[in-house]
């Protein structure tokens, strides 16, 4: 049995057994439920370090496959190449911390800690999968505790409208990523149609899609990936459905199952339609500019610290999008480092601010001042986590954005120039002013308690050093996310080298798809012709 099989199906498995178990083994329960996030996340950190990039000949490791429905194509199909493989560590590492944060729960925890496993497990699954019609169900399988965990144990006034409004936005972005995907399949002659996506791209790569029908369905697929992932301007649902959320979902959801949208671009309507998405391009850039930009103005404005959260969270995917528009290896790495330094940095972020909720019944940072006095830990991490949202270096976050921004000048010199004043300044004023209304001052709390239980460190400590791991060392992540996004790139007719490593291929004097770069072994360049 493969490895991502036992990671995916575990939380899944749990939650069938939490459901036999009465309600009033709270122990138990909780016991269960932090178990099989903790053995999930322990085989999803050994698969990460057991890669070693030497793939089957379908190009993916840990492979498993069994057929399901061969008549419709239907397998079940789960591989780890360097595309998802950072994505399922990072959501594994999630999911365990968000089951610990959630010890405030003393409602109805059966049904909280049930809900939580099918959200985690469901989005791993659906990152592992290779087969569209598992990828599009365990998805799904994830989005639908969302509502039911924000309007239960939601938070607000606002929550059962935040609930309502996440679910018409994802439904509706999941309807048309189905429809999208039902097209693909059926473009497929009769006789061979599949929904394996490894047999997919490798008949589109000898037998391109007909223009006619790519002219529709690549931005059916964008549109709808797009709203699953608020990309500007289907961004509105993200920061109330964050700030109303429970913790442990805000965390799954903001930084793991967010991702969905981005990951699908990059291994479905990119590999498949290139020619499309040259031609959408810049109008990708343009829109990944405006969460950049106008998500990161809005955040500027706000006095509450989960919207202010939620809106930076929405500024950040932004940039995969700048990553994606590029169009080229750099960005296309880059963006993936961003989508697994978001997830680990929105999951931390959501963390702290519902501590600080729980401790001060409030998230107005009018109201706060002083903490870091009496919250020294939560402070310290929290401040830190900020200075990543900032893009300080040494954080994984800045290594993925200055790739993207390499990436993205080629394709238009403006939009990056003002994406660059998104990170720098836009980001650093919300972000160093969330600092120091919350964190400084001389406003006086008695009576709050700061994490002192080394067991309620870990959650925070655990994503705190995964940002710090991936910032000091990116090669954990690049050199994997290279080879696997390298076909992709050549198919938008970029010339590039085959060899040697990935910080020299990133040497930024030569890197440009206007020009090859030499194998740092043989030093010839490799070619790599257009899609046609």
């Amino acid at each position: 049995m493969s490895p991502l099989t036992i990671i995916f199906l575990l939380p899944l498995l749990t939650a069938l057994v939490l459901a036999l178990i009465p309600r009033n083994f709270r122990f138990s329960i909780r016991g269960l439920a932090l178990l099989a996030g903790l053995v999930s996340m322990l085989i999803a950190v050994h698969a990460f370090c057991k890669f070693d990039g030497q793939a089957s000949p379908s190009g993916f490791r840990f492979e498993e496959r069994h057929a399901w429905a061969p008549g419709a194509g239907i397998s079940y199909h789960v591989g780890a190449d360097g595309l998802n493989l950072g994505l399922i560590l990072m959501g594994a590492v999630v999911l365990f911390a968000a089951l610990c944060v959630s010890w405030r729960i003393h409602t109805r925890e059966k049904e909280y800690y049930i809900l939580l496993l099918l959200m985690g497990g469901g989005i791993l699954g659906a990152f592992a999968s290779l087969d569209l019609f598992f990828f599009y169900i365990l998805h799904e399988l994830a989005l639908v505790p969302a509502f039911i965990l924000i309007g239960v144990w939601g938070v607000g006034k606002d929550k059962n409208y935040a609930a309502y409004q996440i679910t018409l936005y994802l439904s509706l972005g999941a309807l048309l990523v189905l429809a999208g995907l039902l097209a693909v399949y059926l473009q497929m002659p009769g006789a061979s149609r599949t929904f394996d996506i490894v047999e997919l791209t490798r008949y589109f790569s000898a037998h391109p899609m007909q223009s006619g029908a790519e002219h529709w369905i690549f931005p059916l697929l964008l549109i709808g990936f797009g709203i699953l992932v608020s990309l500007y301007p289907f961004h509105t649902w993200a920061p109330l459905g964050y700030g109303t959320a429970p913790t442990g979902a805000a965390m799954i959801h903001a930084g793991v199952l967010k991702k969905f949208g981005l990951y699908g671009l990059l291994r479905i309507a990119l590999p498949l339609m290139p020619d499309e998405a040259q031609r959408w391009a810049l109008i990708i850039a343009a829109l990944g500019l405006g969460n950049v930009v106008l998500c990161g103005a809005v955040a500027m404005r706000q006095r509450e610290l989960n919207m202010l959260l939620g809106n930076s969270s929405v500024a950040h995917v932004g940039f995969a999008f700048l990553g994606i528009a590029s169009m080229s290896l750099i960005g296309f790495t880059g963006a993936v480092v961003v989508m697994v330094a978001h997830g680990f940095l929105a999951a931390l972020n959501y963390a702290l601010s519902g501590y600080l909720r729980e401790e001060l019944k409030t998230l107005d940072m009018d109201q706060m001042g002083g903490l870091l006095s009496r919250l020294p830990f939560i402070g310290t991490v929290m401040i830190m986590a900020m200075m990543a949202a900032c893009g300080l270096p040494g954080f994984a976050g800045f290594f993925g954005e200055t790739l993207v921004f390499f990436g993205s000048w080629h394709r238009s010199e403006v939009v990056t120039v003002l994406a660059i004043w998104g990170a720098l300044i836009v980001a650093g004023v919300y972000m160093l002013r969330a600092i120091r209304s919350i964190w400084h001052g001389d406003k006086q709390w008695p009576g709050l308690s700061d994490v002192t239980n080394p067991w309620r460190r870990l959650p925070y400590g655990l994503l705190l050093a995964a940002l710090l791991v991936f910032g000091c060392f990116p090669r954990l992540l690049t050199d994997n996310i290279k080879a696997s996004v390298t076909p992709v790139a050549r198919l938008m007719g970029e010339e590039i080298a085959g060899g040697g490593s990935v910080l020299k291929v990133y040497g930024l004097n030569s890197f440009s798809p206007r020009h090859p770069v030499e194998d740092n072994a043989s030093g010839a360049a490799v070619p790599g012709g257009p899609h046609r």
